[in-house]
Order: C-alpha cells, then structure tokens, then sequence
C-alpha cells in the first residue's frame, strides 16, 4: 500500500505539468474556436449594420443629388422652387427608414425638417443655424468633414431628437449648397443591430476615432455634438484596462480600415477579465464594429471535463499495475535485505555476503556492497563526529565576530552583554564615526573601509582587553565597559576620542584623513535591559553630534529621564 501511494503521488505530481499542458491544449482550443466565432460574428455585425444604414446612406446621397433640391438650394427665395424642392424631400421621406429628412441650405443656415407624423407638413422651416450656438455645431463639423455623407449619433436640443444621423454634403462646382439626410432613432438601431441575443457577446459601432455610436448600454454613446473634444467623449479606448491594448486596438483598427483584412481579433483586459475582441470595417459608413466576447462563457470548459476524467482513470490504473510490479520485483527481495541488515547491525556479516554471493543483480550486489560500507562507517563515523565538534565550535566564533573589523558584531555585543555581571554597574558608550559619508564620497569606499578596520583596532587598544568593544553598524561603534564608575566612564571616553584622532588614518595609494569621532556615554545601572542601555547612549551620541561633533556627551540617569523621545532628538 505505500508504494502504491507513493506511486499515486509520484502520478500526482506529474499530474501537475499534465494538468498544466490539458488546460494549454483546452485554452488553445477554446481560443481557436473562439477566434473563428469572434470572425463569424464580426462579420455577421458589420453585414447587419451595413444592412441597416448602408441604404439609408444611398437614399440620402440620392436626394442630395437631386436637381429640384439643388436649384431650390441656390435661390431659396423662389415659391416654385420651393415647392418642388419640398415635394422632392417630401417623396424621399416617405421611402426612409425613420420617415424623416432635414435638410439645411447653406446661404441662409435655414433648416427644414419633417418627422415620420408629418407633423410640420406645410411649415417644414423649424429655425436658422446659429455658429454660436452650441447645438448646431453639429453643422460646421460635418462642413469641416469634406464632401460624402458622414455618420453621426447626435441629439438634437431643437428638434427633441436623439439618431444616428446621416449627413450627406451638397457640392456644386467647388460650392456647399447645404447638408441634408436623414436618421435612424438610435433605439430602434440599437435593439435591431446591437443588442446581440447571444450571451457572452457584446457589439457595439464606433468612429474612426473610437467614439462609441452605438452600444446596448445607453450610457456609453457618445451622444453630444462631434465637434466636442476626444477628452470628454466616451471611446472604445477608454473601456480597455491596459495602454497596450488600447494602442493594439488602434492598430486593429488601422488595418482593417487599409483594407488588409477583413477582420481582426485580439484578446485584450476589459474590466480585469481576458476578452477577445473582433473589429470590422464598414467601409461605406466610415465606422467600424467591434464585437467583444468573454470565451469562458460563449465555450464553457466544463465541457472538457470527461476528457480529464477518463485520463485520470487511465493513470491510476496504471500506477496500480506498476506498483504490483514494483513490488514482486524489488520490495519482496529488499524485505529480505533488511533482514540481512538487521543481521549486520547486530555484528553478523555472512548473511550480506552470501546474499551478495547467490544473487548477482542489482539487490544481491547492493547487499555486498553495504556489508563493505558498514565497517567502513562505524570507523568514518567516530572521526565525523570529532571533526564536526571542532568545527561547530569555529562556527560559533565566526558568528559573534564581524567579519571585516576582527571585533564582536552585534549579535556578540548583545551576547557580552548578556553575560557582564547583572549585579554590577557597567558603561556603555556609543561611537560614530564623524561624516564617514563625506570620506567615501572623496576617497572611495575602499577608503572607507580602511577607516572602519584602523578606528576598529584604535578603540580595541583604548579600553583593552578586558572590555568588548563591537561593530554595532556601518560607521558606528559600541563598547560595554566592565564593573564602570562615573568617573572610569569619563576617563576611558576621552581616552577612546582621543585614541581615534590622535593621528591620522593612512588610506590606500599612500594618502592620508584625520578622522573624528562623537560619543555618547551612559552608565547601565543593575537590571537595565540592553534596549534601555542603547537608548541612553544614542540620545547621549545626538547630544554630542548636535554639539558640533568630535565631541563626548555623557548622560547621567537624572538627565535620562528628562529627555524628549528619541524620535524628537532625530528632528
């Protein structure tokens, strides 16, 4: 049974790269099929649209060509004119779509307009342009826009009105007559083009620009005036988490517009989840579809789950027959080596050795072999053992010491402290190395260390042997002073400080720097901890530094509790 577990956990944990190589393949599948659908539906979307304005565009560019409109445009004041020009925009009404048309002649900036009721039948003038206002800026956009009809989703403040807009430019000889058209109520377009049944998909239509003109989310559509600034406007580009992905898009969209394929997809990060988003190109219209899927809910993995299964099945199966195996040709014969073990553990070697005699494989030469290594191993072990002693010993030093000075690091400080008498007053002073940052910053930091080691070994010759002096942290320095008294504390203070500058440092390439210290002093009183020691010492150190530096502060118990916290000495 454990080797057939540990045979079950060996497929296990080769189960882990297979799972991750199942879920590659299911993932590229679901990501082929999902591409191929992205492509079907792309193109579905933009046959659909192109379907639902592509005509109304032709009945508009129609009706901008007509003659009776052209002439009424060019003298808008003749009655025959007139009336033949409203019959003509009268008869397009009634084949659009919307039953509606505007139309604005551009001499006058007069705009007509007649809705699906009819309801202004005789009285089709509704106001006159204005540049200043906002509303009409609509106009002067689409003149800016160049001749053809341009696409527009647009409300109309005068009109009540909120369409998808096809405004087509009336050009005579090099001269704008005017700008009319027609539109399509965007919620009938968008219930009939975008609102896509299918769950998991979401379409949408957006300018060469990616202003959102259509979308089943209301919200999205852009629908002031195209004049405003991209910055305010609702775009494609605004809906992708990822500037990559929204540059990718762009590049999508550039590419299906040149015409190189009809259709292009990608996955890209929308609302923190992987969507594969497809864009087509409605080159008549000048607007693109883009269609975006979640393939997780269009293909549910789920459906792979058999497969697993009945792979799973296959390798447990497997691992049984091979631990059935395993077992008659390896565990029987190795129980019968422990056996033989267990003999030689108690001194008898001959079963090992005549297992070793009879069997000439693998099991039997392995028995030989560990007959020959237990006597080798009693010996090596003995002689292990003592070299390991020493050496833990050595290990134990090395980790008290620092390394680059030779004295006690902190953790060997932290340890002689430990070890000093409890029952005895003992001195504590803290050295840091004066602008030590200024040294590295002329002389290089090999420099620098040369500092660090000679006022090392300077404080080391200073208080002797029978005090410890250690390395507490780059430049600074701390030093416990054994069975100490106020006045043994001051004297071996001024003796460190004037050991540290009494000549100057010799550094590499023959150059020299007179080096100063500032320390702070302290006497650590029975039962004070090592954190309340460093504390005093290290406001005794600000004092000094504050002081100017190469200086000695000695703080007595009194001036202890009278101090501000450390971190107001720090500001």
């Amino acid at each position: 049974m454990r080797v057939l577990i540990f045979v079950l956990l060996g497929f296990a944990v080769v189960a882990v790269p297979a799972y991750v190589a199942f879920q590659w393949i299911v993932g590229t599948t679901v990501v082929q099929l999902g591409t191929l659908f992205a492509e079907k539906q792309v193109l579905y979307d933009r046959y659909r649209g192109q379907e639902a304005l592509t005509r109304e565009v032709s009945l508009a560019e129609a009706l901008a060509g007509s003659q009776s409109i052209r002439d009424w445009a060019r003298n808008e004041t003749d009655p025959i004119l007139k009336r033949r020009g409203i019959a003509e925009l009268e008869h397009f009404r009634q084949s659009f779509v919307d039953k509606s048309y505007f139309f604005v002649i551009g001499a006058s900036g007069n705009y007509y307009f007649n809705d699906a009721g009819n309801s202004y039948a005789g009285d089709q003038f509704r106001y006159t342009l204005d540049p200043s206002n906002p509303t009409d800026a609509w106009y002067y956009a689409t003149l800016k826009a160049g001749p053809g009809c341009h696409l527009n989703a647009d409300s109309n403040a005068n009109l009540g009105e909120t369409k998808v807009w096809m405004n087509c430019v009336i050009l005579e000889g090099g001269d704008v007559l005017g700008i009319l058209g027609t539109g399509i109520d965007l919620t009938a377009f968008v219930q009939e083009v975008v609102n896509v049944p299918q769950v998991g998909v979401t379409s949408m239509f957006v300018d060469r620009q990616g202003v959102v003109r259509a979308h089943r989310d209301q919200s999205l559509i852009d629908l002031p005036s195209v004049t405003q600034e991209m910055a305010g406007q609702s775009t494609v580009f605004n809906l992708l988490d990822r500037p990559g992905d929204q540059q990718a898009l762009r590049s999508l969209m550039d590419e299906v517009a040149a015409g190189g394929e009809l259709v292009g997809s990608r996955f890209m990060q929308m609302g923190g989840k992987q969507m594969l988003v497809g864009v087509g190109y409605l080159d008549k219209l000048g607007w693109f579809n883009i269609t975006v899927m979640d393939i997780d809910t269009i293909i549910d993995k789920r459906l792979f789950a058999p497969i697993g299964l009945l792979l799973a099945a296959v390798a447990g199966l497997v691992a049984a027959l091979m631990a059935l195996v395993f077992k008659r040709q390896v565990l029987d014969r190795l129980r019968r080596l422990e056996n033989v073990v267990r003999s030689a553990r108690a001194g008898d070697y001959a079963p090992a050795l005549r297992m070793g005699e009879q069997h000439q494989d693998e099991v039997g030469r392995l028995s030989a072999a560990f007959t020959e290594m237990a006597v080798a191993v009693s010996d090596n072990t003995r002689a292990l053992e003592a070299r390991v002693q020493e050496r833990t010993l050595e290990l134990e030093q090395l980790v008290f010491r620092d390394g680059q000075t030779g004295i006690a690091n902190r953790r060997g400080f932290m340890a002689a402290f430990g070890a000093a008498g409890a029952a005895q007053r003992h001195g504590l002073i803290m050295v840091d190395i004066d602008h030590f940052k200024a040294i590295n910053d002329n002389f290089g930091h090999a420099a620098g260390d040369a500092v660090v080691i000679e006022i090392a070994r300077r404080i080391a010759t200073a208080i002797g042997s029978e005090n410890v002096c250690a390395r507490w942290g780059g430049d600074e320095f701390i030093i416990l002073l054994r069975d100490s008294a106020p006045h043994l504390l001051r004297a071996s203070a001024f003796a460190v400080i004037a050991g540290i500058s009494e000549r100057a440092v010799e550094l590499p390439e023959g150059r020299a720097v007179i080096v100063t210290a500032s320390l702070g002093a302290c006497l650590v009183e029975p039962g004070d901890s090592i954190e309340t020691a460093t504390e005093m010492a290290d406001a005794a150190l600000y004092i000094a530094k504050g002081e100017g530096r190469n200086k000695v502060s000695i703080l007595d118990r009194e001036s202890a509790w009278n101090l501000a916290p450390k971190t107001a000495l720090h500001q």
